[in-house]
């Protein structure tokens, strides 16, 4: 990591101390908002942003998400935890506080297209993706020479379905070794097992060259052309077990036609899934995503 990177996290973590979030889903009812606004005030916390939802007002779920100033919440946090649990339990809460100081670590995973991590990479370089990119990994050796130019440590490991176990135990030990809060695969073309999505629920995001559910799967853009499609698109979404059906993130799409042949759709497909990619990610680093089934409420 380059000195500049490393002044513009200082500054972030020096200005956001004492900035802290709050996610939180239950059954909705009255008086959720106000025992979660009485409860920052009791600590002197001075609400900065809140957003709501509620799938329906009559017997559905509310969430909620708030990001707050509270002066010496690193010295508060842990008892500010202790005591909201009594108000989590009586409002059937599932809920997260989060602190804006602490930098999340992130896992890159990339293959030979490499157009959605150098994406992430100039974010991160700018300023924009406020985390700490802690390793490449990679099944392919292009992406070594510009990740290692960045000073990440960069890991070489093949992958192929009859390794695969061997494999992801290997990546698990890095993962654990580096203290990684969650992974992007950034056009990472290998198939996860269960036991390496079990091991990291709703914090995998994956980018599909797709509009899912539209051409789940490979090869979605000689598909799309086959098909004659008048729109192609992008998914970011959390992986899960069900191959390009976890909760989707974001999406975006651009407009096509018969003038555009494969390599066409290719090069303006590159284009969203670079950009959506970022955005799912930076909302996860600003913790604005509340996981509900298989969607996703994004604040």
């Amino acid at each position: 990591m380059n000195s500049y990177i490393k002044d513009q996290i200082q500054v972030f973590q020096d200005r956001n101390q004492n900035r802290g979030r709050l996610l939180v889903s239950c059954p909705d009812q009255p008086g959720i908002v106000s025992a979660v606004s009485q409860f920052l005030f009791s600590y002197n916390a001075n609400i900065i942003e809140s957003s709501q939802y509620s799938t329906n007002p009559e017997g559905g779920t509310f969430f909620i998400r708030i990001e707050f100033e509270c002066p010496g919440l690193k010295e508060k946090a842990t008892l500010m935890e202790q005591q909201f649990a009594e108000i989590a339990e009586r409002f059937s809460m599932e809920w997260n506080f989060t602190h804006v100081y602490h930098m999340k670590n992130a896992a890159i995973f990339v293959s030979k297209e490499l157009h959605c991590l150098l994406e992430l990479l100039w974010e991160w370089q700018n300023g924009d993706l406020m985390v700490d990119i802690a390793l490449v990994i990679s099944n392919h050796e292009q992406a070594r020479e510009v990740v290692e130019g960045l000073n990440i440590p960069f890991y070489y490991i093949p992958a192929n379905k009859e390794i695969r176990e061997q494999v992801e135990e290997q990546q698990l030990q890095l993962l654990k070794e580096h203290d990684i809060d969650f992974v992007v695969l950034a056009r990472y073309m290998q198939i996860l097992t269960s036991k390496f999505v079990a091991a990291n629920p709703n914090k995998i995001i994956n980018i599909h060259h797709s509009f899912l559910p539209a051409f789940v799967g490979a090869r979605p853009y000689e598909r799309a052309y086959d098909r004659g499609v008048k729109l192609i698109g992008a998914t970011s979404h959390y992986v899960t077990n069900d191959l390009d059906e976890g909760p989707i993130i974001e999406q975006d799409i651009s407009r096509v036609d018969h003038r555009d042949h494969v390599d066409s759709l290719k090069k303006i497909g590159r284009r969203i899934e670079r950009s959506v990619l970022a955005r799912a990610v930076k909302w996860h680093l600003e913790d604005r995503i509340i996981v509900h089934q298989n969607k996703t409420i994004v604040f």
